[in-house]
């Protein structure tokens, strides 16, 4: 790995006419990578320049649909690399909810608007799909392995969004790994046993990190919760649900 500082260096070098040879032999960083640089840390002219590519990086334009997104890439996301440095960002969601396929690829469009969506069919679901180069940039968290393998921590940007639209970023873990349910349990009343239900919601992660973000917006929102088990965050207090109710919603 090589920080921001390092890439520049090579970059300058090859500005000053240097060929990819001379810039390798000098720095000692492989060619591939620095071949790699050109597109993730120079713009290319006409295009949209991606946030985490600038000298000084920028949010993306649309900060709640990158919250939202941000939420179904750590619950139901992967980016995978292609030829020529292109990355696929594919989020596999039920059949059953198709709102919530829009959503996606509302949101997939409205971060990346120069880049084609589309779907591909699976058993009970669809993989909603959407290629570019600079997936990895805006989602950092992209790596080797499982998510719930690895650490997954947020950039100060994403973190800030995430501060700023908490309840998109909520929702859409909610859409990728939640769900809103109808519990019941048994009262006695007047001497009388009966059956007594009540909305909850769920979410579920086997990442302790991914699990920690999720509460920790909750907290940010005054959003009760306890934690059911290892991997799953319970939300059933009656003004908890009511909030989550008119930020989230069942899925659709």
């Amino acid at each position: 790995m090589y920080d921001l500082s390092t890439r520049e260096r090579a970059l300058a070098l090859l500005a000053q006419g240097r060929s990819l040879n001379s810039v390798s032999n000098e720095t000692g960083i492989s060619r591939s990578a620095i071949r790699s640089w050109q597109t993730r840390i120079q713009p290319k002219r006409g295009g949209i320049p991606c946030p985490r590519c600038r000298t000084q990086p920028g949010p993306p334009e649309d900060a709640p649909a990158y919250a939202y997104l941000l939420g179904l890439y750590l619950g139901d996301g992967c980016i995978s690399a292609h030829r020529r440095g292109v990355h696929s960002m594919r989020i596999v969601l039920d059949r059953a909810w198709p709102g919530v396929i829009e959503a996606c690829e509302k949101a997939l469009r409205a971060v990346r608007p120069m880049n084609s969506i589309f779907r591909e069919r699976k058993q009970g679901a669809y993989a909603v799909v959407s290629t570019s180069k600079h997936w990895p940039c805006l989602f950092p968290q992209h790596g080797p392995g499982k998510k719930h393998e690895r650490p997954i921590a947020l950039e100060p940007w994403q973190q800030e969004i995430v501060d700023t639209h908490p309840w998109e970023f909520i929702r859409g873990l909610i859409h990728s790994d939640g769900c809103r349910t109808t519990n019941w349990t048994t009262r006695v009343i007047g001497g009388e046993r009966k059956r007594y239900e009540y909305p909850r919601y769920f979410f579920t992660n086997t990442s302790a990190d991914i699990l920690g973000l999720f509460t920790a917006t909750l907290d940010s929102v005054g959003v009760a919760w306890r934690q059911a088990n290892s991997r799953n965050i319970s939300v059933a207090r009656k003004a908890s649900v009511a909030l989550m109710d008119a930020h989230v919603g069942p899925k659709y």
